[in-house]
């Protein structure tokens, strides 16, 4: 699975004009999954993630974690991570996981995030999405399971 992670003031995402998820400060998470991921994958990033040390304390030090700043998560799933563009110029997605078993994933990823009890917002799978943020810092991070 590939993360990439923002540290965020404010994220939303919209689908047909609609607003269907949206946070403060947090996490916009944009979620790929491969064809050879599994839960164990899943797992491993939801401690990562939660437990990753990047919001400021009370002396300006990148020194505390999400849960720890009160922090809401946006996960929004996104395919195109595993897109390769080393050869020819339109992306390949050979590696990417089927869209049956991305969205298993993908909801499995979701659920053991909200058993963290963090506010957790999503995109709508397979949809069309606008993303919009404000990335604080900026913080932008790529975390891969494998």
């Amino acid at each position: 699975m590939r993360v990439v992670l923002q540290r965020v003031k404010s994220s939303n995402v919209r689908v047909n004009n609609e607003t269907v998820g949206e946070i403060s400060h947090g996490f916009l998470i944009l979620l790929g999954v491969g064809k050879s991921d599994e839960g164990k994958d899943a797992d491993w990033l939801v401690e990562k993630i939660i437990k990753l040390r990047v919001f400021e304390d009370e002396n300006g030090k990148i020194n505390k974690d999400i849960v720890e700043v009160g922090g809401e998560i946006l996960v929004v799933s996104q395919f195109t991570l595993y897109g390769d563009c080393q050869s020819g110029n339109r992306p390949g997605f050979t590696e990417a996981a089927s869209p049956e078993e991305a969205n298993k994933l993908y909801e499995y990823f979701v659920a053991k995030l909200k058993e963290k009890n963090i506010k957790i917002q999503t995109g709508q799978f397979g949809a069309c999405m606008e993303v919009g943020l404000v990335n604080d810092g900026p913080v932008t991070l790529i975390i891969e399971s494998k």
